[in-house]
């Protein structure tokens, strides 16, 4: 499933990032990588995704959330 279609206030676990090489890079030094937990606190119909990794907020274009992909 992809980061979009996610529900607020679940976990999920990161399978792969399909996205440009410097986005995936930079988001793996962010310790968004495989096997990762990751927590959804705030999704809008416009805007970026609040998610909540390692204990640290990120904010996630929509752009970007259509080539993460996650498990329940």
């Amino acid at each position: 499933m992809i980061l979009s279609k996610a529900e607020k206030n679940k976990e999920y676990i990161i399978e792969h990032i399909d996205l440009d090489i410097k986005i995936k890079r930079r988001l793996q030094m962010l310790g968004l990588t495989h096997g990762t937990k990751i927590s959804v606190l705030n999704k809008k119909k416009a805007g970026p995704m609040i998610i909540k990794v390692r204990g640290t907020r990120f904010a996630i274009g929509k752009g970007f959330l259509d080539g993460i992909y996650v498990e329940d």
